[in-house]
């Protein structure tokens, strides 16, 4: 949490047990301009001393809410700040006197940056599931498209040699072989792209911050399709491309 206006709570301030933090949020929704110095209440009146920047403490598809802290002691919960380098050695000397106080009473603990880390849980492994299902599609899609363009080039093999013999560049017949396939994964862009913003659209409306969906993103999927696709389906054209056209021929 970064403060940016006022100033954190003290223990060698006695008047600190009155007095409060708040957020951006919390001062926008109570009007308060100025708020170091406001005195607010919910039954008991506290102080502001000291705002902090919004940031996310519930689920990320909610926006920030208004946040009021405190500086008191909990009957149930003990908050210790340690460093992360250290945090075996810490854990174990707190362990050993908290066995002192409450020797029938086992520990128990968590560490806060795990406990906001869970709020995202859900979202990566989302994510995760996404990735890998598109990799297979990927994946398996250029398997389909290596086997097609096999069976088209064994299928136009006397064709190539012809037009080798007339003198057709390596780079002609590539373009030749390759151009439909392109068409292909052209058109397949074209109908994946409205439903692609759709659904991204869709899912992101449950969180309370996101991006927008550019025509740049789609465009740079629809580029790496088209290099996928051209990566796939060249080793198979150059490979007619340079072979021998009098075999060629001479197999037909």
């Amino acid at each position: 949490m970064k403060i940016v206006a006022g100033r954190n709570f003290l223990n060698d301030m006695p008047t600190d047990s009155q007095a409060v933090i708040i957020n951006q949020k919390l001062a926008t929704d109570l009007g308060l301009k100025h708020p170091i110095g406001a005195r607010i209440t919910n039954g008991t009146t506290f102080t502001v001393i000291g705002v902090v920047e919004n940031f996310n403490f519930e689920s990320i598809k909610d926006e920030v809410g208004g946040l009021c802290m405190t500086l008191s002691n909990s009957p149930t919960m003990l908050s210790v700040k340690i460093q992360g380098q250290d945090a075996p050695a810490a854990i174990s000397g707190i362990t050993s006197v908290w066995k002192k106080f409450s020797s029938d009473q086992p520990i128990r603990y968590t560490f806060l940056d795990e406990g906001y880390a869970q709020m995202y849980t859900h979202v990566q492994r989302t994510g995760n599931i996404f990735t890998s299902f598109a990799i297979l599609a990927i994946f398996i899609a250029c398997l389909g498209l290596f086997g097609l363009a096999a069976f088209t080039t064994e299928q136009r093999t006397k064709e190539i040699g012809i037009r080798k013999v007339l003198g057709a560049t390596v780079n002609g017949i590539v373009q030749l072989l390759s151009k439909d396939f392109i068409k292909l994964v052209f058109v397949a862009i074209v109908i994946a792209s409205p439903l692609a913003w759709w659904a991204m659209n869709k899912w992101l409306e449950d969180f309370a911050y996101r991006i927008d969906m550019e025509w740049w993103m789609f465009a740079a999927a629809g580029l790496l399709a088209i290099t996928i696709a051209m990566l796939t389906v060249s080793f198979q054209a150059i490979k007619a491309a340079i072979a021998n056209p009098v075999n060629s021929l001479r197999n037909e």
